[in-house]
C-alpha cells in the first residue's frame, strides 16, 4: 500500500536517487559507525545508509511509517525508535566510545527547535548531516554583515563548524515542496568560546529582537554603552554586524 505523505508531519520524500547517492558520498559511513537517521520516511536513504554500517538507527514519529520500515527491512540491521525526535533522547543510544553520527531529511516545520534539541546531547555526537530548508541553511552558516546573521547563525556557530554543502530543487522531492532545500554538515567543535548558553541565549535573543535597531538601543537595560564599547562592540552598529566573539564577550559580562 502506498504510503501518503502527511502536511501534518511536514513529510516531503526525497526520491531523486542521484541527491540521494551524492549526500551518502558526503556522510561517506563506515562499517563500525553509530549512525542516526532522523526521519527516515519510506528508507530511501536508510537503504543506501544499511549497505554501509553494521547497523542503523532510525526516530520515525509516522506509525504507518514505522510498520513499512519494519517489514521492508525486517532482515537488515536496523533498530527502529517510534516517537518523537524533539523528544528523543540521542545519548541513550552510546553503548561504547564512539559517538553517534546523526543524519536526516528534517521536515521544516520542526527543524529549527530540533537543531537546538541535539546541542543537549553534543558531547555525543561526532557530526551531523541534514537536509533542511535552503533559507534556514544559510541563515545557519551566515558570516556576519548579511540579511541572513541572526540568533540562529550566533548559536549554532558557537558550537558547530558549518557547512552548506549543495542545494537540492524541488523536484528532488515527493511531493514537491514550495522551496529549494540544502545539505548542511554540522561537526561539534572541540573548544567553543567559553561562556554559559543561557545567558549567551539572552544576549542574542534581546539583540535580535529589533534588528532595524541600533545595538544600544537593542540591549539597553541589559548593558551600558561603556559596556558595548569594552566587549570591542560600536554601540552604533546594528546587531547583524556583531560578531560571535562578541556576543560572547557579552554573555560572560551578563
Amino acid at each position: 500500500m502506498k504510503h501518503i505523505p502527511r502536511k501534518r508531519f511536514g513529510q516531503n520524500f526525497l526520491t531523486d536517487q542521484r541527491v540521494l547517492d551524492d549526500i551518502i558520498l558526503a556522510i561517506a559511513p563506515q562499517a563500525d559507525d553509530v549512525m542516526v537517521e532522523i526521519g527516515p520516511g519510506q528508507g530511501a536513504m536508510t537503504s543506501l545508509l544499511l549497505d554501509g554500517v553494521n547497523e542503523l538507527h532510525v526516530v520515525e514519529l509516522d506509525r504507518d511509517l514505522v510498520q513499512i520500515l519494519e517489514k521492508k527491512f525486517q532482515h537488515r540491521p536496523l533498530r527502529i525508535h517510534s516517537g518523537d525526535a524533539l523528544k528523543f533522547d540521542f545519548s541513550s543510544l552510546i553503548t561504547d566510545e564512539k559517538k553517534l553520527r546523526v543524519v536526516g531529511n528534517l521536515p521544516y516545520n520542526i527543524s529549527t527547535p530540533l537543531l537546538f534539541h541535539l546541542t543537549s546531547a553534543i558531547d555525543t555526537i561526532l557530526d551531523q548531516h541534514f537536509m533542511l530548508q535552503k533559507e534556514v541553511v544559510q541563515r545557519m552558516v551566515a558570516a556576519p554583515g548579511g540579511k541572513d546573521y541572526g540568533r540562529l547563525s550566533v548559536m549554532l556557530q558557537w558550537r558547530y563548524q558549518m557547512d552548506l554543502l549543495f542545494i537540492v530543487p524541488p523536484t528532488a522531492f515527493d511531493p514537491p515542496p514550495k522551496v529549494e532545500s540544502a545539505i548542511v554538515r554540522m561537526r561539534p567543535l572541540a573548544e567553543p568560546l567559553a561562556c554559559d548558553q543561557h545567558k549567551l541565549e539572552q544576549v542574542v535573543t534581546k539583540a535580535f529582537s529589533q534588528r532595524r535597531k541600533v545595538i544600544r538601543n537593542c540591549v539597553a537595560g541589559m548593558f551600558t554603552e561603556n559596556d558595548l564599547i569594552n566587549a570591542g562592540i560600536d554601540p552604533q552598529t546594528r546587531p547583524e554586524t556583531v560578531s560571535l566573539a562578541q556576543y560572547v564577550a557579552l554573555a560572560r559580562m551578563a
